[in-house]
C-alpha cells in the first residue's frame, strides 16, 4: 500500500467525498493508504502541500491562485465546493443585511476564503469594510458557529448542516448565497504530481468512485458523517439532501470554470494584485489528470 496525505479543512461537511472514499475503500482498493489530516488553519492546508507534509489538499481555492501570482506550482486538479453551500447566520435580532451595521462579522481568514464573500455580499446592501463593520478572523466553520454561539461575533457564513442546526437553536439566516462559486477544491503542487503520475491516477479513480457514491449512497453517506463529524443523523441527512439537490459537489468530480473565474472576479475586488498574471479559470485547473484517470476506470 501506498502512502497518501490529504489535508482537509477542519472536520466539516466539506470532506463528504474524502471521508466516504475512505470509510468505503475506494481508496484502498487502488492500493492507497490514505490519511486526512483535518486542519483548523486553512492557510496551513496549502501550505503543507507546499512544503510535502501533505501530498494532496481539499484546499480553499482562492490559496491555489494567491500562490500562482507569487510563483507558486499549485494547480486545481479536481473540483469539491463548487457552489456556495452557506446561510449568512446572524443571531437574533438581527433583521436584513443592513442590520448589520456596527457588528462583528466572523471569516475563515483576512487573506483568503469567506472574506472576499463576506465584503462583496454586504457591499451590495451599502455596508464597506472597515467603516460599517468589523471582520473578525476566528477560522473555519466549526469556529464560526462556537463564537457565535458564544456571543464573540454578531453573524458569519454557515455551511450545512451547522445552518440548518443554526436556525433550529434560533438564530437567524440574512442569506443563502447559492451561485457557482469555486469556494474549495482538490488541489496538489504539479511538480510533486508529475513525478508520481501513478499514484496521482490510482487516487483520483477513487475519488471519482467516491463522488459517484456520495450522490448514489445516502445511507451510508449518513453513516460516514455521523462518524467523522458527530452531527444528529437528521442533520447529515438535510446536509445530503441540500448538497444533492444544488450540486454543491461536482457528480463529476470536476471544477467548476464558472465557479474558478466568480472566485477570480470576487478576489479582485478586495485583494489587491497589480501584477496578477492570470485572468481566465482554466489557467488555474488542470483537467487532463481526471481525463486520464476517467479513461482508465
Amino acid at each position: 500500500m501506498d502512502k497518501l496525505t490529504l489535508a482537509v479543512v477542519s472536520r466539516n461537511y466539506f470532506n463528504m467525498p474524502a471521508w466516504l472514499g475512505l470509510h468505503a475503500g475506494l481508496f484502498a482498493a487502488e492500493g492507497i493508504d490514505l490519511t486526512i489530516d483535518h486542519i483548523e488553519g486553512i492557510e496551513e492546508v496549502n501550505d503543507r502541500v507546499r512544503d510535502g507534509r501533505a501530498q494532496l489538499a481539499y484546499g480553499v481555492t482562492e490559496h491555489v491562485i494567491l500562490d500562482a501570482e507569487t510563483g507558486g506550482r499549485q494547480v486545481i486538479i479536481g473540483g469539491n465546493v463548487n457552489r456556495l453551500p452557506f446561510s449568512l447566520v446572524a443571531r437574533p435580532g438581527i433583521e436584513g443585511i443592513e442590520g448589520l451595521r456596527g457588528k462583528r462579522i466572523g471569516v475563515s481568514s483576512l487573506r483568503a476564503g469567506s472574506s472576499s464573500l463576506v465584503m462583496k455580499m454586504l457591499a451590495a446592501h451599502g455596508l464597506h469594510h472597515p467603516d460599517d463593520y468589523e471582520i473578525i478572523p476566528c477560522g473555519p466553520i466549526l469556529a464560526r458557529w462556537e463564537l457565535l454561539r458564544s456571543g464573540g461575533i454578531d453573524a458569519g457564513l454557515q455551511g450545512a448542516p451547522l445552518n440548518h442546526i443554526a436556525l433550529d437553536q434560533g438564530f437567524v439566516s440574512l442569506a443563502e448565497p447559492r451561485q457557482d462559486f469555486q469556494f474549495t477544491s482538490l488541489d496538489v503542487d504539479a511538480g510533486w504530481a508529475a513525478s508520481h503520475r501513478d499514484l496521482v491516477l490510482r487516487f483520483l479513480r477513487g475519488f471519482l468512485r467516491a463522488h459517484e457514491r456520495f450522490f448514489t449512497d445516502r445511507d451510508l453517506t449518513r453513516e460516514v458523517a455521523v462518524k467523522e463529524s458527530g452531527i444528529e443523523p437528521r442533520y447529515a441527512d438535510r446536509a445530503w439532501e441540500e448538497y444533492v439537490q444544488a450540486e454543491i459537489f461536482p457528480r463529476d468530480g470536476e471544477a467548476s470554470a464558472a465557479g474558478v473565474q466568480n472566485l477570480i472576479e470576487t478576489s479582485a475586488l478586495i485583494r489587491d494584485l497589480p501584477s496578477r498574471a492570470r485572468t481566465r479559470a482554466e489557467d488555474y485547473i488542470d483537467r487532463s489528470w481526471l481525463a486520464e484517470a476517467r479513461a482508465s476506470l
